[in-house]
């Protein structure tokens, strides 16, 4: 119990001097931070003082720089300004100077317009003047020639245009000869060389062909029983077959060159063969046609290959073998368009252009007469619209088009078909003519010079190709005489067809006679 008591004691003594220890601590610290609170005041107050001292100073360096810069800025206004000033005193002064130019001008405007109008005024008094001096010359020239303003002015306009048209024929003449020498010169010398590197041969053929049989009993074995065996071959072939008094002859005739052949060939087969029945004719007919069928395509392909045209669709080469039995007044179409085509290729190259396209182009000139009794048209538009569904050049299309100007020319390949086709077709026995045709063709273009005011006399020569035109020298002078010339020319080409080109030569003879007396 007592242990017991003397624990509590010293606890209790224990609490008692650590409270104590305690508070003096909390005494001693708050003595410490009295202290240090008292010199940290000071510290404070020190700093304060000392920047109040440097924001004083910092606050006095300012407004002396602001100073300093505003007095700067000062000046160099002031001196901006006086620059200023000079300047638009200089502007002011140039203005001035301006306006007083621009014063000095308008006055100097001023009377020179018065002047003028003073001047007008005498200009007018002036005309009025010579006006009334011609109207009185007008009245005594009319007086004196006993002819009124009006005649007189006839006469003279009269006199005028004779004389215009004494110098349009002489500017004419001139031009013309001008360009013949030069035309002339070198055209002649193209086709002279064209015609002398091409020489080909040439076949005329007949429009109806003649089968021969070896004796007359053989037309009655054609003709058949009631005629059975020539209808068989009318029908198979569409060829007419006439049987007459012909000896030892059959003609057949037809509009399709193919198909005549085709009924000749077969004709002479069974003439050879001694069968002629209707089955026997049918086998016959379709056989042969085949085989001109290969001719055809065979012809056509020989004309390329000897022209050297190569690329043709082969749907074209058999239309263009076809012409191999086409004639064109007597003329084989298809060597007429291989000749024309060796011609075009030889004047391209001499003018210096594709010769490949102008053979080209004159190979298939004539392809449309190859289709022109199954197609309505002329030839040559026929045969540019068949180039053009086969995908030939625009080129092509136009020159075949144009090669007989149904469409007008476009290049100068397309007058080159024209020339070499004409050439073809006019050298001396390319064609044939009847002479119904031929007679007639002289006596319109004599016809056509006679109806002409002042032409004495005209003459076809040279189987039509020249006219000569005799004129009257009292009614038609040496210039008029080129003027009809080429009026002549014109209305032949408006009024006749006619291959190649006519020649037309105005003649004009002036006589001075004279008779000695005594």
């Amino acid at each position: 119990m007592f242990e017991i008591d003397v624990l509590i004691q010293c606890a209790i003594f224990l609490v008692v001097g650590l409270g104590v220890g305690f508070g003096v601590a909390f005494w001693l610290k708050g003595k410490i931070v009295t202290k240090k609170f008292k010199e940290d005041g000071k510290e404070v107050k020190r700093v304060l003082d000392d920047a109040k001292r440097n924001s004083k100073t910092l606050l006095k360096e300012a407004r002396l720089e602001a100073k300093d810069r505003l007095f700067k800025m000062k000046n160099q206004f002031d001196v901006e300004t006086k620059e200023t000033r000079d300047e638009l005193k200089k502007l002011e002064r140039r203005i001035i100077q301006k306006d007083e130019n621009l014063e000095k001008k308008n006055d100097q405007l001023e009377s020179r317009e018065r002047n003028l109008k003073k001047q007008e005024e005498a200009v007018k008094r002036n005309e009025q003047k010579y006006n009334d001096m011609i109207e009185e010359q007008k009245i005594q020239l009319e007086k004196i020639s006993g002819l009124t303003a009006e005649q007189a002015k006839e006469l003279l306009l009269r006199a005028m245009e004779n004389e215009a048209h004494h110098d349009s024929a002489k500017y004419i003449k001139r031009i013309v000869n001008e360009a013949k020498e030069e035309a002339d010169k070198n055209a002649k010398k193209i086709l002279a060389t064209a015609i002398q590197r091409y020489s080909g041969d040439f076949v005329a053929e007949r429009t109806v062909s003649v089968v021969p049989i070896p004796n007359d009993e053989m037309k009655g074995r054609i003709i058949g029983r009631e005629g059975r065996n020539i209808r068989a071959l009318e029908a198979a072939t569409g060829i007419d077959l006439i049987i007459d008094d012909t000896p030892e002859a059959v003609v057949l005739s037809g509009f399709n060159p193919v198909r005549r052949e085709v009924a000749r060939l077969s004709l002479l087969r069974l003439i050879a063969d001694g069968r002629i029945h209707p089955a026997r004719i049918e086998d016959v007919v379709k056989t042969v046609g085949q085989e001109v069928d290969l001719t055809i395509k065979e012809a056509g392909e020989q004309a390329a290959f000897e022209l050297g045209v190569h690329g043709i669709n082969p749907e074209l080469i058999k239309i263009l073998g076809r012409l191999k039995f086409r004639t064109s007044y007597a003329q084989n179409v298809l060597q007429h368009s291989v000749e024309v085509g060796f011609l075009s290729g030889i004047m391209a190259s001499e003018l210096g252009l594709n010769a490949k396209l102008a053979k080209r182009m004159g190979f298939l000139h004539d392809i449309g007469k190859a289709i022109d009794h199954e197609v309505e048209g002329p030839h040559a538009v026929i045969g540019s619209k068949l180039l053009k569904k086969y995908g030939e050049s625009a080129k092509v299309v136009q020159a075949v088009a144009a090669h007989h100007e149904d469409v007008p020319p476009g290049s100068i390949y397309d007058f080159l078909v024209q020339a070499a086709d004409g050439l073809s077709g006019a050298r001396p026995g390319a064609r044939k003519e009847l002479l119904e045709n031929y007679v007639k063709r002289l006596e319109d273009l004599e016809k056509i010079a006679n109806a002409f005011n002042g032409v004495a006399n005209s003459f076809a020569i040279q189987a039509g190709r020249e006219l000569r035109v005799i004129v009257e020298s009292e009614a038609i002078s040496d210039d008029q005489s080129i003027l009809l010339g080429r009026d002549i020319v014109k209305k032949i080409e408006e009024t006749l067809t006619f291959p190649g080109q006519i020649k037309v030569v105005v003649i004009r003879e002036t006589r001075a006679v004279e008779y000695a007396n005594k």
